[in-house]
C-alpha cells in the first residue's frame, strides 16, 4: 500500500519529506484516499523506501499542521480532511517587540498577502524561554522564522526542522549558515554610514559611542574604532550616559531610545542646538525619530525590506544568505 500512495524519486533534488507530502496531496487529488482512510505507517514507509524515521515524521508533522492528517495513538495516521490547504502556518520567534520590530512584522504580514497564518512569540533574550518555545513548536507549523539574537551554538535545537523550512533572521550565525537567512551586517553597515557622514562629522571634536552591551552586537564597536583610527577622530566608547557631561562639538551615537530621549533633554537644558555644535545619531529608524528634536539622524537597516525579503523566501521556498540593506538617514540632529 505504501508504494501505491507514496512515490519517492531518489534522483530528485526535492527533499524526501517534501516528496512524501506531495505524494499524499496527489493521492487525495486523484481520490486514491478519502477522509477517514488509514495511510501507510511510518515504519512501512521507512522500510519500503529506506528512509529515516525523522524524515517521515517531518512530512507527517507538516500534514498534521495543515489539517490533512490525524494521528490516533496506537492505531496510526488517518486522512482528516481532503480539503487541501496549501497555505503556510508560520511560527515567528522574535527577541523582543519594539517600534522597528513592529515595522518588520507588519511588512512580513503585508508581503505574505493573506497566504499564511502567522503566530508570533518573544523570547526576551531568555535562553530557557527560547529553547522551550522552539521545542513546543516542532511539528505544529509549516515554516519557522527564528531571531536567535545573542544566542550561539543553537543548531541542535533545530535538528527536527527541515533546513528549507527554517529561516534565520537579523544575525548571521556561523553554526546556522546552512539555513536561509536575512541578516544585518552590523560592522560593515555602521562603518559605511560613518564614511558616508564623514563630512558632517568633521565639525565635531569628539565622537562618543554609547553602547550598553549585553544584547547589542559587538561588531559595531569594531567598526567605530576602525573608522576613528583611520580618519583620526578623537573617540570614546561608553556603556551609558550616567556621569557624563556632554560638551559642545561632540557627536553621540546612541543605541538605546531611552538614551536618545535623555540626551535630547540634556541638549535642550544646556541650550545646545542639535546639528550645529552638538550632534546625535540614533540606530534603528522609526517614524518618531523623524520629528523628535526637529529630526534625528539615524543609521538603520531597512526593516520593511527585511519583511518583504523574508516573505518572498518563505512563499517561494528560496534559500541562501541575504544581506539586508542599511543606510544613513541624515536629519537635523547631525
Amino acid at each position: 500500500m505504501a508504494r501505491r500512495i507514496i512515490y519517492i524519486d531518489s534522483k530528485s533534488s526535492k527533499p524526501k519529506y517534501r516528496q512524501i507530502v506531495d505524494s499524499v496531496y496527489r493521492a487525495i487529488e486523484k481520490r486514491m484516499v478519502k477522509k477517514g482512510d488509514k495511510i501507510p505507517s511510518i515504519n512501512r514507509i521507512c522500510s519500503d523506501f529506506n528512509l529515516s524515521r525523522d524524515t517521515v515524521m517531518v512530512a507527517f508533522n507538516e500534514l498534521k499542521a495543515k489539517g490533512v492528517l490525524l494521528s490516533q495513538p496506537g492505531k496510526g495516521y488517518y486522512i482528516a480532511s481532503t480539503l487541501i490547504q496549501h497555505e503556510e502556518r508560520i511560527f515567528v520567534l522574535f527577541d523582543e517587540l519594539n517600534a522597528f520590530k513592529e515595522d518588520l512584522y507588519n511588512s512580513l504580514i503585508a508581503s505574505l498577502k493573506g497566504k499564511a497564518n502567522v503566530e508570533i512569540y518573544f523570547h526576551h533574550f531568555n535562553f530557557k524561554v527560547f529553547k522551550s518555545l522552539i521545542a513546543d513548536s516542532i511539528g505544529k507549523y509549516t515554516s519557522y522564522v527564528i531571531m536567535p539574537a545573542t544566542f550561539d551554538n543553537t543548531q541542535h535545537l533545530f535538528s527536527k526542522i527541515p533546513k528549507d523550512k527554517l529561516f534565520i533572521l537579523d544575525r548571521l550565525k556561523p553554526d546556522l549558515k546552512l539555513y536561509p537567512v536575512v541578516y544585518q551586517d552590523f560592522e560593515s553597515d555602521f562603518y559605511a554610514a560613518l564614511v558616508e557622514g564623514e563630512s558632517l562629522l568633521k565639525k565635531y571634536r569628539k565622537l562618543v559611542f554609547v553602547n550598553p552591551g549585553g544584547k547589542e552586537p559587538v561588531e559595531r564597536i569594531a567598526a567605530f574604532k576602525r573608522f576613528c583610527s583611520e580618519r583620526e577622530f578623537i573617540c570614546e566608547t561608553v556603556k551609558s550616559l550616567y556621569g557624563i557631561r556632554p560638551s559642545l562639538y561632540e557627536a553621540y551615537f546612541l543605541i538605546s531610545d531611552r538614551d536618545l530621549v535623555n540626551l535630547v533633554k540634556i541638549a535642550k537644558y544646556y541650550k545646545y542646538k542639535l546639528g550645529k555644535k552638538f550632534g546625535i545619531v540614533s540606530f534603528n529608524d522609526t517614524m518618531l525619530k523623524e520629528v523628535v528634536g526637529g529630526g534625528i539622524t539615524t543609521i538603520s537597516t531597512d526593516f520593511e525590506a527585511m519583511g518583504k525579503t523574508l516573505a518572498e523566501m518563505i512563499l517561494e521556498h528560496k534559500t541562501g544568505q541575504v544581506k539586508n540593506p542599511s543606510k544613513l538617514i541624515v536629519r537635523n540632529s547631525l
